[in-house]
């Protein structure tokens, strides 16, 4: 399928997508959970850049007559409500080990933007990392964030990457975020990405989406192993032989994920397609209220 038609297709299914979201985020009854306490956003936290989005009624005009840039005055608690979303577009998300199941981007895709329902319903300001949409509030939100994905998933650079590698530009400092992907690439990239969102002491979560076959390797005898983009491949007459040893590197590379995320502040969980999303929505909403 070419860029185009890809594009298509993801745009024609966001209103599906929208729904399936919004009827997740529905079945996780939450307590109020606001931050807009008295005190609270009365404190001047940091000037910042102004982007795209930003009204002219943000932008502090004394500041900004000092360069040749216009600047924000953010409140303390306007960093504290930013939640910024990773959603790996690469194309290693793309399988499933069944027809019944959800590819792994479908799945990883419905748990961020449920997420985002539910954070934006409590005035958080929700975005994704990069440029794709920038952190918002308000209901009219969801539809960037859909978009971002799409556009993420569909760019010229999706096509030859197999595995992806955390955004991280653009977070806010002292905010939080959520990456979401298999982590099946470089596992230094993902140390990397920790590293520098806790220099800017962001907190947040690593959410692995993995389907039922990549845990269980139920395959025995002539194999073709092929990565989603053809990068890699490898043909076995002995698949059986290779299960203690896939698992084995599996459950170090989940190790390993969850010390990276415990060291940088940060929480991290394996999920699985075949298991029910509800609660690995809830899961993530708590983890992010730990991390606040």
């Amino acid at each position: 399928m070419d860029l185009r038609a890809r594009a298509e297709s993801l745009g024609e299914s966001l209103p599906a997508l929208l729904a399936a979201a919004d009827h997740l985020a529905a079945t996780v009854m939450l307590g109020e959970h606001g931050r807009r306490r008295a005190g609270m956003g009365d404190e001047f936290w940091q000037y910042r850049p102004a982007h795209a989005g930003d009204s002219a009624t943000q932008i502090d005009w004394r500041r900004s007559a000092r360069s040749d840039e216009q600047f924000v005055r953010e409140r303390e608690w306007q960093a504290a409500q930013t939640v910024s979303l990773w959603v790996d577009p690469a194309r290693s998300l793309q399988f499933s080990g069944d027809t019944s199941r959800p590819t792994k981007s479908d799945r990883a895709q419905l748990l961020a933007l449920a997420l985002s329902v539910l954070l934006l319903r409590g005035g958080e300001r929700v975005g994704l990392t990069g440029d794709a949409a920038r952190p918002r509030a308000g209901r009219a939100q969801l539809l960037h964030l859909a978009q971002g994905m799409a556009s993420d998933a569909a760019s010229p650079d999706y096509g030859p990457a197999d595995y992806g590698t955390p955004d991280v530009a653009n977070l806010t400092s002292h905010s939080r975020a959520v990456f979401i992907s298999d982590f099946f690439g470089n596992l230094e990239d993902v140390e990397t990405a920790l590293a520098m969102a806790s220099d800017r002491g962001v907190r947040g979560a690593l959410v692995q989406i993995l389907d039922p076959a990549e845990e269980d390797f139920p395959f025995d005898g002539r194999t073709i192993f092929e990565s989603m983009g053809g990068s890699l491949r490898h043909e076995t007459l002995r698949a059986g032989d290779l299960r203690t040893r896939y698992l084995d590197r599996l459950a170090e590379r989940k190790a390993r994920l969850e010390t990276l995320a415990r060291a940088s502040g940060w929480h991290y969980l394996c999920h699985h397609t075949g298991q029910s999303a509800q609660s690995a929505l809830l899961w993530l909403f708590t983890a992010l209220e730990r991390g606040r």
